[in-house]
C-alpha cells in the first residue's frame, strides 16, 4: 500500500505541482517530508570524502498550505555520525531549474561547500534543500521567507524519513537567502515542525529589511537581485506583475531568469541606469510594501536561540542591515530571545561564511549538546 501511495503522490505532484490534503493517501504518506524518491548523488570534491549523498524529492507545502514537491540533498557523514541534523540553507543561485544545487555543482558555491564540510566533520547529517521551484514544476518563490522556511523544515523531516535513527533535534543554518530562510524557519517551527525540536538558528549575512534596502538598488550592480525578487513575489501572488514596475530595458532582459543562474543574471542587469531598471528610476511604494510583507524576517519571534554573523565589508547584503536594523529589532521586540551577533571585520558576503565556519559549528555544537 505504501508503494502505491508513493507512486500516486509522485504522479499527482509532478503533474499538478500541488494537490489537496484529503483522503487516506495523504494521511498514509505523512505529507510534508514524505520522500517521493531517493537516489545516490555525486558530491563536490570537498564533500565526497566526508559524506555519502542522496538526492531526494519530497513533499513540502507552499505559503498557502497546498502540497508541492521539493528537492534537495541529504548528506550523511561517513565517520563519527552523531544522529543530529543540521538543515543548510544555500545562498542565491537563480530562479531556473538548472540552478538547483542538488543537480548543478556549479552553483553549490565554494563558501557553502566549506560550511557544509565543517558541519559534516562534526558528525551531523546535513539536509540541504534546493528550495521550491528549483528543479520542480512550480516557479521559485525567490526570497519568500515562508516558502524557504517550510522547505528547510521539511528537508529535516525527509532526512528522518530516510534514516529513522536520526534525532528529532535539529538546527537550521544558512547564508544570505538561506540565512533569511533560516530565520523564517525558526518563526514557523512551533506550528509547522511537528515532533521536531529546533535547538538553534544560525544566520550568516541574512537579507532583512528589504524595504529599507530596495530604494538604494537602482543603478547599482545589485539590480539583478531586485528583478529576481519581483518575480519571487509574483510566484506567490500572480496578480503582482513585475512588468508594471520594470522599465523597458529591464523587461527586455528577463529571459535570462530562465537561461542563466546568479552571475548571468547580475551581469545582464549590471550596467542599467536606475531609470532603465524601474519606471521613473525610483522603486515604488507598492513594491516596498510587498517586500516588507514577504521578505522581512522577524515579524514574529524566532522560536530558538539565534546567531547572526555578518561581514563588515559585505557588498551584497550590507552590514548595516544586521547591525542597525535586524539585531536591534529582534532584541527589542523579543527580549526573552537569545540573540548573538558576530561581525566579521573586513569580510565580504562570501568570506563571512568561510571565516566563520568553525565559529558557527561550535555554536551549533553547544545548541545540540
Amino acid at each position: 500500500m505504501k508503494t502505491i501511495v508513493r507512486i500516486l503522490l509522485a504522479v499527482l505532484l509532478a503533474l499538478a505541482g500541488t494537490v489537496a490534503t484529503t483522503g487516506t493517501a495523504a494521511s498514509a504518506a505523512q505529507l510534508p517530508g514524505f520522500v517521493l524518491s531517493s537516489s545516490a548523488a555525486a558530491l563536490p570534491a570537498e564533500l565526497s570524502p566526508l559524506a555519502t549523498g542522496r538526492r531526494v524529492q519530497y513533499v513540502s507545502t507552499n505559503v498557502n498550505g497546498g502540497l508541492i514537491t521539493a528537492t534537495g540533498l541529504v548528506l550523511t557523514p561517513k565517520t563519527g555520525k552523531q544522529n543530529k541534523i543540521v538543515a543548510w540553507g544555500h545562498g542565491t543561485t537563480g530562479l531556473a531549474d538548472k540552478c538547483a544545487p542538488s543537480t548543478n555543482q556549479g552553483v553549490f558555491w565554494e563558501e557553502a561547500r566549506i560550511a557544509v564540510a565543517e558541519l559534516l566533520s562534526r558528525g551531523w547529517t546535513v539536509a540541504a534543500p534546493d528550495y521550491p521551484g528549483l528543479g520542480t514544476p512550480q516557479p521559485h518563490p525567490y526570497l519568500i521567507g515562508a516558502s524557504e522556511g517550510r522547505s528547510l523544515i521539511d528537508s529535516v523531516k525527509a532526512a528522518r524519513n530516510l534514516d529513522s535513527a536520526l534525532s528529532t533535534q535539529y538546527v537550521v543554518d544558512g547564508h544570505s537567502q538561506g540565512g533569511q530562510g533560516a530565520l523564517f524557519a525558526s518563526q514557523l517551527a512551533p506550528s509547522y515542525d511537528g515532533n521536531l525540536v529546533l535547538r538553534g538558528t544560525a544566520s550568516i549575512a541574512p537579507l532583512s529589511n528589504a524595504d529599507v534596502l530596495a530604494p538604494f538598488i537602482p543603478g547599482t550592480p545589485a539590480q539583478g537581485y531586485f528583478v529576481m525578487a519581483l518575480y519571487g513575489v509574483n510566484a506567490v501572488e500572480p496578480t503582482f506583475q513585475p512588468f508594471t514596475y520594470l522599465a523597458a530595458p529591464a523587461e527586455a532582459r528577463v529571459g535570462v531568469l530562465q537561461t542563466g543562474c546568479l552571475f548571468e543574471i547580475l551581469d545582464a542587469y549590471d550596467e542599467l541606469t536606475a531609470a532603465q531598471l524601474v519606471n521613473g528610476g525610483v522603486v515604488p511604494g507598492a513594491v516596498l510594501n510587498k517586500f516588507r510583507q514577504y521578505l522581512n524576517p522577524g515579524q514574529t519571534s524566532p522560536s530558538a536561540p539565534v546567531l547572526i554573523v555578518h561581514g563588515t565589508a559585505d557588498e551584497a547584503v550590507p552590514f548595516f542591515l544586521s547591525e542597525d536594523y535586524l539585531v536591534p529589532q529582534l532584541k527589542q521586540q523579543y527580549p526573552s530571545l537569545s540573540v548573538e551577533f558576530v561581525p566579521i571585520p573586513g569580510a565580504n558576503h562570501d568570506q563571512a561564511v568561510i571565516q566563520s565556519a568553525d565559529l558557527v559549528a561550535d555554536w551549533i555544537a553547544a545548541r545540540l549538546a
